[in-house]
C-alpha cells in the first residue's frame, strides 16, 4: 500500500467511526473528511466535493422537497383512516388488508422513511384491544410493511445511491435501469408479504403496550391545503418519477425534471423557500454528496482496486455469484443494523463488492443494488430505531421478536438476492 492509500483509509476509518459514534450530526463526519481529504493532499477540492455537483444528488435533494410536499396532502388522512377501520374489524382479512395498505402507504413514502414508519407505528399502538386482531399481531408485521413498498415507484434514494457507488467504484451506469431496480424492490417485498402470511398463526396474541380512547381521533388531521394545489403536488410527484424513468433515454433532462417540478410547488406555494432550502439541504443529502467524493478519492489512489483484486484473490474464481452477492447482503445488514449507520455501511461496503466483481470480470450492477437495499433490511436486532419502537409498542419479548424477524432477515436477502441477479445478470 502507498502512503495516499494509507492516510485516505485512515480519514474513512476516522469518518466511520465519528458515523457510529454519532460524535457530530447526522451527515458532517463525510464533510469533515473531505476537508481532511483536501488538507493532506489525497484530492483537489473539485474531486473530493464534486458530490454535490452530482446530477444524481441534485435529483435527490429535489425530491426530498417533492416528499416534504406530498405530506401536506389529504392522503395522509385516507391513510390513517383506512388503517383504524382495517383494525378494528379483526380477523385474517383485515391483518392482510392492513399490510397491504401500510405497503401502499410506503409505495408513496419510499423504503427507509422514518417519518411514515412513526406514523404508522403511533397509529397502530393507539388502536384499542381487539381480541379478533390484537396489537402484538398488527404491529409486528404492519410496522415492518412501512419499509416494503408495494408498488415501488418512490425508489429515489436507493436509485441514486446505487448509481452513486458504481460511479465511484469506476463502473458503468448506462445499462441500471430504474424499472429493473423497482422489480427487485417489488420481488423483495412480495418475499415479505408472502412470510407474513405465513406467520399469522405463529404470532402472539396479547394487547400492545398501550391503546388511548382516541385513537379515532388520531386518524384525524385538519387539511387547509386547496384541491387544486393537492392535484398539482401529485402532477409534481408523477412528473418527477416519470423524469427518472425517462432518464436513459432523454439525458440529463432527467434528472432535473424533478428540480422543475420543485419550482412548481414553489410557485403555488405547497412549500415556502425555507421549507424548500430545509428539504434540499437535508443531513441525507449532506452525507450523499460527502462520501462520494470519498469515494472518488479511495479510487482516485488504488485502494478500492486493490481490495476488490485481493477479495477476489481470496475467493476464488470458483465462487458462485449468488452466495458472492449474498454475503455481501448480510454483512452490509449485520454492520447497518448494529452500528445504526445504514448510509455509512452501505457506501463502505457497496465499493468493495463492486470492486471485487469487477476483478472477477462480473457485472456488478445486481451486487450494487442488493447491498444498498440490504441496508435497510436487517432489523433483527431491537437496537435500531424502527425494530425498537416495533418490539416496545408491541410489548413482544424477545423471543416473540426473533420468531419472527429472524425468518423474516433470510427470507428478504434471499429474495433480494435472487431479484438482483434475475434483474441485472452477471
Amino acid at each position: 500500500m502507498t502512503i495516499s492509500m494509507i492516510i485516505a483509509l485512515a480519514i474513512t476509518v476516522f469518518m466511520i467511526i465519528l458515523i457510529m459514534t454519532d460524535k457530530l450530526p447526522f451527515g458532517a463526519p463525510p464533510l469533515l473528511a473531505c476537508l481532511l481529504l483536501v488538507l493532506f493532499g489525497i484530492a483537489d477540492i473539485k474531486t473530493a466535493f464534486g458530490g454535490f455537483s452530482n446530477s444524481t444528488v441534485v435529483m435527490l435533494a429535489s425530491f426530498m422537497a417533492i416528499m416534504a410536499a406530498l405530506q401536506k396532502t389529504s392522503f395522509i388522512v385516507s391513510f390513517k383512516k383506512a388503517m383504524y377501520n382495517m383494525a378494528s374489524k379483526g380477523g385474517f382479512r383485515a391483518y392482510v388488508l392492513l399490510i397491504l395498505v401500510v405497503m401502499l402507504g410506503c409505495s408513496l413514502f419510499g423504503t427507509g422513511s422514518t417519518a411514515y414508519y412513526v406514523l404508522t407505528l403511533g397509529i397502530l399502538s393507539a388502536i384499542p384491544y381487539n381480541e379478533k386482531l390484537p396489537g402484538s399481531k398488527i404491529i409486528m408485521t404492519s410496522g415492518f410493511a412501512a419499509n416494503h413498498p408495494l408498488i415501488p415507484v418512490n425508489v429515489a434514494l436507493q436509485y441514486g445511491i446505487v448509481i452513486a457507488v458504481l460511479q465511484a467504484a469506476g463502473a458503468a451506469v448506462g445499462n441500471v435501469s430504474l424499472v429493473k431496480f423497482s422489480v427487485v424492490n417489488l420481488i423483495l417485498s412480495l418475499a415479505f408479504l408472502v412470510w407474513c402470511l405465513i406467520a399469522y398463526k405463529r404470532l402472539p396474541s396479547h394487547p400492545a403496550a398501550a391503546a388511548t380512547e382516541n385513537a379515532e381521533s388520531q386518524g384525524e388531521i385538519v387539511i387547509e391545503m386547496p384541491k387544486w394545489k393537492e392535484y398539482t403536488t401529485y402532477a409534481a410527484f408523477v412528473a418527477a418519477v416519470a423524469g427518472m424513468i425517462l432518464q436513459s433515454k432523454i439525458g440529463d433532462s432527467g434528472y432535473v425534471i424533478p428540480g422543475l417540478a420543485v419550482a412548481v410547488i414553489l410557485a403555488v406555494r405547497v412549500l415556502d423557500f425555507n421549507e424548500i432550502r430545509n428539504s434540499i439541504g437535508a443531513p441525507i443529502i449532506l452525507m450523499s454528496a460527502g462520501v462520494i467524493g470519498i469515494a472518488d478519492a479511495l479510487g482516485s489512489t488504488g485502494l478500492t482496486a486493490l481490495v476488490g483484486e485481493t477479495v477476489a484473490q481470496m475467493l476464488g474464481n470458483s465462487i458462485n455469484p449468488f452466495l458472492l452477492v449474498f454475503a455481501f447482503c448480510v454483512l452490509t445488514s449485520v454492520l447497518a443494523t448494529l452500528t445504526g449507520s445504514t448510509l455509512g455501511t452501505v457506501y463502505v461496503f457497496a465499493p468493495l463488492a463492486i470492486s471485487t466483481c469487477l476483478s472477477l470480470g462480473l457485472n456488478p450492477t445486481a451486487a450494487a443494488a442488493a447491498i444498498v437495499v440490504s441496508g435497510w433490511n436487517g432489523h433483527f436486532l431491537p437496537i435500531d430505531g424502527m425494530p425498537a419502537m416495533i418490539m416496545g409498542l408491541g410489548n413482544y419479548k424477545l423471543t416473540e421478536f426473533w420468531k419472527f424477524t429472524i425468518p423474516m432477515y433470510f427470507i428478504r436477502l434471499l429474495a433480494l438476492t435472487a431479484g438482483a441477479l434475475m434483474m441485472f445478470p452477471l
